[in-house]
C-alpha cells in the first residue's frame, strides 16, 4: 500500500545538517518527495512510498537526526499524486 504523508516540523531544524539527513534517509528507504526550509524556522517534508518504509521515515525525522532538536512535528496524511520521480532538497 502507498501512501503520502506532508510534514511541518519546528525546533532546531536549520543550519543543522536536517534536510540533508532527511534527503538521505529518503533515498535509502527509496521514497519520493521533497523537503524545504520555510521562512518561520519550520522544516516542509513532502514524502511518497510503501507504507512500511513511509513510517520508518516519519519516526527518522521525528528523532531529530544529527544536531537537530525536533521539538513538534505537523503530519497529516494525504492522497497520492505520484508527481514525485525522485526525492529533492531545496
Amino acid at each position: 500500500m502507498f501512501m503520502r504523508f506532508h510534514l511541518l516540523v519546528s525546533g532546531i531544524v536549520q543550519g543543522v545538517s536536517f534536510r540533508r539527513l532527511v534527503k538521505e534517509e529518503a533515498v535509502k528507504l527509496g521514497l519520493v518527495g521533497f523537503v524545504r526550509n520555510l521562512p518561520d524556522g519550520r522544516v516542509e517534508i513532502v514524502v511518497e512510498g510503501e507504507a512500511n518504509p513511509v513510517h520508518q521515515f516519519v519516526s527518522f525525522c521525528m528523532s531529530s537526526p544529527g544536531n537537530s532538536c525536533v521539538e513538534e512535528a505537523l503530519l497529516e496524511e494525504e492522497s497520492i499524486t505520484g508527481e514525485f520521480s525522485s526525492f529533492s532538497r531545496d
